[in-house]
């Protein structure tokens, strides 16, 4: 991986990667293996602790970029999940401008922002300390979710913020907002996406978005989405469960 995780993204380059809610570096280990470009460390639905997201970190050497889901747009989760050396955040329910003015001064050093300093595993303990700080504001991802109906209305305004990378649409979250959740092919939860991707083509930033299936991350692509995360791990392990025990009942039948 010679290129950082943020100029990869910022480029246009289609990252592929997957959800990792299951605490074990073992899990992320595997689907780094497994070839993907990025794992999505959810610390907000799952009981992934800090310990586990550096472990997975670890366990990832440098074979998939791990972006942490933060629980929350808080300063002590953003210089936390970012110290454990993780090659970004992505930070949910962001709702207006403020938030993302927020979420900028507290993930991004000086000039950009006002993020804390400490020494942690990011900094290489203290033996690459000056190093990460030289070019952390280049290589370290900060990813802002619209995942409300609230945020379109400030959408345009949180784009143009120096020190907001990409935006990354939770689909589920904003069909729940509309009084639709799951219903995300509705054609108002649809129409709102598309409005998210409008906003972020005119202002030139990159745009996320999960879905379950190869089938339905391909169509977002199609529109035009680079940051892309298909399937979750543990769904992935019950289905390639399932999928065997149907092939062998088929031969004992």
């Amino acid at each position: 991986m010679a290129h950082s995780f943020r100029k990869k993204l910022i480029e246009g380059e289609t990252l592929i990667g997957t959800l990792i809610t299951i605490p074990s570096p073992t899990v992320a280990e595997i689907m780094a293996h497994g070839g993907f470009d990025w794992l999505f460390i959810d610390m907000e639905h799952s009981s992934i602790k800090l310990q586990d997201a550096e472990g997975m970190n670890r366990a990832a050497n440098n074979q998939a970029h791990c972006i942490i889901r933060c629980p929350s747009n808080d300063e002590a989760w953003i210089k936390r999940c970012l110290d454990t050396g993780a090659d970004g955040i992505i930070l949910p329910r962001i709702n207006t401008l403020e938030e993302a003015q927020y979420a900028v001064y507290h993930a991004k050093y000086p000039p950009v922002g006002n993020r804390s300093v400490g020494i942690s595993r990011a900094h290489g303990y203290g033996s690459t300390f000056n190093e990460y700080l030289d070019r952390a504001n280049e290589d370290i991802a900060l990813i802002i979710q619209c995942e409300h109906r609230d945020a379109l209305d400030e959408l345009n305004q949180m784009v143009a913020l120096d020190g907001i990378d990409a935006i990354f649409v939770g689909p589920y979250d904003l069909s729940a907002s509309m009084n639709k959740i799951g219903q995300v092919e509705d054609p108002q939860v649809q129409k709102a996406i598309g409005k998210i991707l409008q906003v972020t083509k005119q202002a030139q930033k990159p745009l996320g978005i999960f879905a379950t299936t190869p089938t339905g991350i391909q169509k977002w692509h199609d529109e035009g989405f680079s940051l892309l995360a298909v399937g979750v791990d543990s769904a992935l392990l019950a289905s390639g469960g399932k999928h065997m025990l149907k092939q062998l009942n088929k031969t004992h039948q």
